[in-house]
């Protein structure tokens, strides 16, 4: 498969039982991988190493702007991001060389699906639509937002094309890993929420679960996956409704603390 002038970044932190897998997937057309180590205490860079990366160690800033830090090492404009427990699946990589093969591409951006898979599958369930992002760019027009808790791609008005084949999320290594990621996740989130009236987040609380559970469990097709497929939708909308009384929890605390003072 032909190299491409595209510089992929891979932010990581312990990631040294799969991060080999991601390389791999990446390194045939990419002609430079960058990883980005989070102050890793197992052998992620060590596999990166062998693998043919450039690795840069840069202390936790934040989702984005930890991946704004990836993109500014990058000695392509076109990059690639990708996540550790990602794989790029072949389909892919033959629609990105294709996208280059008359020069610089049609689009500044192109976003694509990012297909979830359940702990010791090899792949997504069947009808699997769980994401779709922007992660072929050309960082001179696009960036990524500088933020401690989303780590998206601002596109603003810039029009995006679409990549039809998807990435593979091995996102959890058990559903325990995936309760503990969500744990962490939420208090991220409280801790950066900005203010919000205590009806609001209350009406929130009488619908969260059910709303997100038919949002994962109907609109994102985990009913496609059986079992697990219902397991990982009641977690994930058991968090979200965690996340929206523990921001509602907060903000009752302060305004507690706020008339005592008065």
């Amino acid at each position: 498969m032909p190299e491409v002038p595209i510089s992929c970044f891979i932010i990581a932190k312990n990631e040294g039982d799969r991060i080999a897998q991601t390389i791999r997937s990446v390194r045939p057309w990419a002609n430079e991988v960058v990883v980005i180590d989070s102050e890793s205490t197992d052998n992620t860079v060590s596999v990166a190493l062998a693998e043919g990366c450039r690795v840069i160690t840069q202390p936790w800033l934040g989702f984005g702007a930890q991946k704004r830090f990836g993109e500014d090492q990058c000695r392509n404009d076109w990059v690639f991001n990708i996540d550790a427990d990602e794989v790029v699946t072949p389909e892919l990589a033959r629609e990105i060389v294709a996208t280059f093969e008359n020069g610089n591409p049609k689009f500044v951006a192109y976003g694509l699906p990012i297909d979830l898979v359940y702990p010791g599958a090899e792949k997504p369930r069947p009808l699997a639509r769980d994401h779709w992002y922007v992660r072929l760019y050309n960082r001179r027009f696009i960036r990524f937002r500088n933020s401690n808790v989303h780590d998206a791609v601002v596109t603003d008005d810039v029009e995006v094309g679409a990549l039809k084949s998807p990435v593979y999320h091995y996102s959890m290594r058990s559903f325990a890993d995936m309760k503990r990621k969500l744990d962490e996740r939420t208090w991220l989130m409280v801790e950066n929420a900005g203010s919000t009236s205590q009806g609001v987040l209350a009406s929130r609380l009488i619908v969260e679960l059910p709303m997100n559970f038919f949002k994962y469990y109907i609109v994102r097709r985990h009913w496609t996956g059986g079992l697990v497929g219902l397991r990982y939708a009641s977690i994930q909308a058991g968090f979200r409704f965690l996340k929206i009384y523990r921001v509602w929890r907060s903000d009752k605390t302060k305004t507690s603390a706020r008339d005592v003072t008065a």
